[in-house]
């Protein structure tokens, strides 16, 4: 998981901006000086160890430069950059504006996007921090979410940030983690396959394996992919594949996506009936239909069945994430037995005539019986 941000530093006669740790994207000319200030020493210092991928030490070079002067535009970026890193979403927000806010006259004299060159530094500061801010705020917190195994959420987010820039690395790259903790493999392979072919060479500053750091991110996206795809050729054990299914399930479940959430807990319960999970899910399915007595039944056998204590992980209600099985079959259980008690009494106080229904609820319609045929005199039976 990455994402990419912008750095700007207080040099010897020039400003540097830095897209994801690379020096040279901004400069901006300012009158020149025979020795750096502490401000400019550290911010620049604070540039490089971002560069080596040295994160905790830049954090500590910003923090000192922001001690000296607090409201220095550069420092404040930066220590926006930074906390954007550390995925503080609101805390990078007031950095960001206090820079915008403190700003400098100083004109851009080279930039990556030609359109900035030419602006005041507060213009340009600007629109680095428009769309491309916007789609890091939501690999930000995209990335969050994947940490706290929140996948769907994260996708969701993922989405909007693509709709924003259809070719962003990152973001493809994150879309292919969150479909893969999903049990999508397929639509993960497609993303981390499309990263891949950007050959971006945008270096990846934050990600679960250190080893990553500082490598392009296609690169990454392209390991990836091997390593998916080879895995998606050992998944051959029933019990593999409807754990997977049950992942897609609650995935599809969470999109509000019924029909696909249904088809995948039925194909996983085909492959390994006696699944605690598949039981739970269908269970789950039922209680949602209207059919308390049936999902009572699926939700019983859950609580019995094998792996029961295994930890439920992806969960349509964030609250059971991390409790045993047969703990949330049993609390669901529970539940519905408490709603068919709650019903049986409601029936017990209404008046008037009985009215049939299905297990669902729906009233069950019965054709109406013709009149019997009355006996006309001709076929009457004279007495005897």
């Amino acid at each position: 998981m990455a994402w990419k941000g912008w750095l700007v530093v207080l040099c010897v006669g020039a400003v540097w901006g830095v897209q994801t740790a690379r020096a040279g994207d901004l400069k901006i000319s300012l009158p020149k000086r025979s020795k750096l200030t502490p401000i400019q020493r550290l911010n620049r210092e604070g540039v490089e160890a971002i560069r080596k991928n040295k994160l905790e030490k830049a954090k500590s070079l910003f923090y000192r430069a922001y001690l000296f002067d607090p409201d220095d535009p550069f420092t404040l970026n930066n220590m926006g950059y930074v906390s954007e890193l550390e995925g503080q979403a609101e805390q990078a927000r007031r950095f960001y504006a206090l820079a915008a806010q403190m700003g400098t006259d100083a004109v851009v004299d080279r930039a990556s996007s030609p359109h900035m060159e030419g602006q005041s530094f507060l213009s340009a500061l600007s629109n680095a921090h428009d769309v491309p801010m916007e789609i890091n705020r939501s690999n930000v917190a995209a990335v969050r979410l994947l940490s706290e195994g929140r996948a769907p959420e994260a996708e969701l987010v993922l989405q909007h940030a693509l709709n924003l820039d259809q070719k962003n690395p990152f973001t493809l790259n994150n879309l292919g983690v969150a479909k893969e903790a999903e049990g999508d493999f397929e639509g993960a392979l497609k993303y981390y396959t499309a990263a891949a072919d950007l050959h971006s060479e945008e270096r990846v500053i934050v990600s679960q394996s250190g080893a990553w750091r500082g490598k392009p991110i296609s690169e990454m996206a392209s390991e990836t992919a091997k390593r998916l795809s080879q895995r998606m050729q050992t998944v051959g054990a029933p019990e593999e594949k409807a754990g997977l299914l049950n992942l897609h399930g609650v995935a599809a479940l969470n999109r509000n996506d019924r029909e696909a959430a249904g088809k995948a807990f039925l194909q996983a319960y085909q492959l390994d009936p006696n699944s605690a999970f598949s039981l739970n899910n269908l269970g789950y399915l039922a209680e949602m239909d209207g059919d308390l007595e049936t999902a009572q039944v699926f939700y019983e056998k859950a609580r019995l069945a094998q792996k029961a204590n295994a930890r439920v992980g992806l969960a349509t209600r964030q609250s059971a994430e991390g409790l045993k099985l047969f703990q949330v079959a049993d609390d669901s259980n529970q539940s519905v037995g408490v709603k068919i008690g709650e019903q049986s009494a409601a029936r017990r106080r209404e008046t008037g005539p009985i009215e049939l229904k299905r297990r669902d609820g729906k009233p069950v319609h019965e054709p109406s019986q013709p009149d019997a045929p009355q006996p006309n005199d001709d076929s009457a039976v004279p007495p005897k």
